[in-house]
């Protein structure tokens, strides 16, 4: 089953339209400020930014319910600040700090919250897709209506452990959103240079999972997706894939100079469909918030993103014996 792309443009109230433009500038200034402390070698190892992907989170996230899980790649730390994880301990995290959400063992692409429902952050291209489908089949198993949203690149798509996923989820009906965050370029390839088949929501209709193409800088068609696609689910009718048309204006990560693009390239997706200034412009013309409200907004989230910084250079690095512990899960196999 192939599916359809979005349409008509959804609307939203004023509070919703300034809900979702805090929480998509929280993650920008957050990413901005992590890449200015990689660079000052405050973080070390690998650090893959979200700039410019905003919108794809913040539109699901709104239309999930408590319960619900989050599983993801390396590029995850916009993922944790749209369910609800501390800012302070994320960025403590990333800095290898004793109060990250891994004890500052985990870094950017391994930090994990059971409070949040946030499964990780997954160094191994695709690894999480059969992990995201397991959490789909506990909830099919406890008989619950939650649902797994489970996050994967375009590269990712690639892998043969997705279609596995795909047909053992159809097979038994179960409640996973398989959300496909195409940004465009798989670490330095261009999607129309690796993919044969480039409509990657259509890969599901071999299994008969229904999907579609969502414009992933648009908060409110994400949101309008992300509904139809979680209220498949719930009602027991097996998983639905998300291929989000989104973009990413950094490179692959923090090393990577992206020189397999041109700069008009990333200047144009910034300047005709940045995810942050479409809300914008929505609550300026359609006269719900005015200049000085946007402004306070960014005044509070800088100070917000400001505070995370300091609380991760106060935090104390991890003591050695660290390293010897969250090794093995002891059990009860009596």
């Amino acid at each position: 089953m192939a599916g359809k792309k979005t349409a008509k443009k959804p609307k939203a109230s004023r509070e919703e339209l300034l809900k979702f433009y805090r929480e998509m500038l929280l993650i920008r200034r957050f990413e901005e400020k992590a890449g200015q402390l990689y660079g000052m070698g405050l973080i070390g190892g690998f650090c893959h930014l979200y700039i410019g992907q905003e919108a794809v989170v913040v539109g699901l996230e709104a239309v999930a319910k408590e319960g619900d899980q989050r599983i993801t790649s390396y590029r995850d730390h916009g993922h944790m600040l749209a369910c609800g994880m501390d800012p302070r301990r994320v960025m403590a995290e990333l800095t290898g700090r004793r109060d990250g959400y891994s004890k500052g063992k985990g870094g950017s692409m391994h930090m994990f919250s059971k409070e949040k429902d946030f499964y990780g952050g997954h160094g191994i291209v695709g690894a999480q897709v059969p992990l995201g489908t397991g959490l789909a089949f506990a909830n099919r198993y406890r008989d619950n209506d939650n649902v797994s949203f489970t996050y994967y690149g375009d590269g990712a798509a690639n892998q043969g452990q997705v279609y596995e996923s795909f047909n053992m989820a159809e097979l038994w009906r179960l409640p996973v959103v398989y959300v496909i965050e195409n940004n465009q370029y798989a670490m330095g390839t261009s999607l129309k240079r690796a993919s044969s088949s480039p409509e990657l929501y259509t890969r599901g209709a071999a299994f008969c999972i229904p999907g579609e193409a969502v414009d992933g800088m648009d908060v409110l068609a994400v949101k309008e997706a992300g509904a139809r696609a979680a209220a498949h689910c719930r009602a027991g009718k097996g998983p639905y894939i998300l291929e989000m048309k989104t973009y990413r204006y950094r490179g692959h990560s923090m090393s990577d100079p992206a020189k397999y693009r041109s700069r008009e390239e990333v200047k144009k997706v910034r300047e005709e469909h940045d995810p942050i200034d479409h809300v914008r412009d929505l609550l300026l013309k359609g006269k719900m918030a005015t200049e000085d409200e946007l402004k306070a907004i960014d005044k509070e989230v800088k100070a917000i993103v400001n505070e995370a910084a300091e609380f991760a250079r106060q935090s104390p690095e991890p003591d050695v014996s660290e390293l010897w512990t969250d090794i093995y899960a002891e059990a009860d196999i009596a």
